[in-house]
């Protein structure tokens, strides 16, 4: 088994009016229950806007940096993530079709290096 992370791309700013938050939490609830019973759910995180980032970087081996909001400018930022542990990518592509039928944002599915337990 591999450890895959499902990455949840999501807008900035606020969502809009008429997104049924309540729902979509309840379905994924559901889901991840779903990864629970089927020994596939990992980990799932939550973030924060990426207007809370703070970035620590050593240009050049030098002096450490450290800036206020996300490292990359842009109009998508992670908003959150999965890690499922699926046998094959096609395993983990049917947990991200689950995913993004729920939330209706995009999903990136990555195999992970040196997965724990593997």
């Amino acid at each position: 088994m591999t450890h895959y992370l499902l990455s949840v791309y999501q807008p900035d700013g606020a969502p809009p009016a008429d997104l049924d938050l309540g729902r979509i939490m309840k379905e994924l609830g559901a889901l991840e229950d779903t990864m629970r019973a089927e020994g596939a759910w990992v980990f799932t995180g939550r973030l924060h806007p990426a207007s809370t980032a703070t970035v620590v970087r050593a240009p050049d081996g030098g002096d450490v940096l450290t800036t206020d909001g996300p490292f990359t400018e842009g109009k998508e930022h992670l908003g959150g993530f999965t890690i499922v542990d699926a046998p094959d990518l096609d395993a983990a592509l049917r947990w991200a079709h689950e995913m993004t039928r729920i939330i209706t944002l995009p999903i990136e599915v990555r195999p992970m290096l040196d997965a724990p337990g593997a």
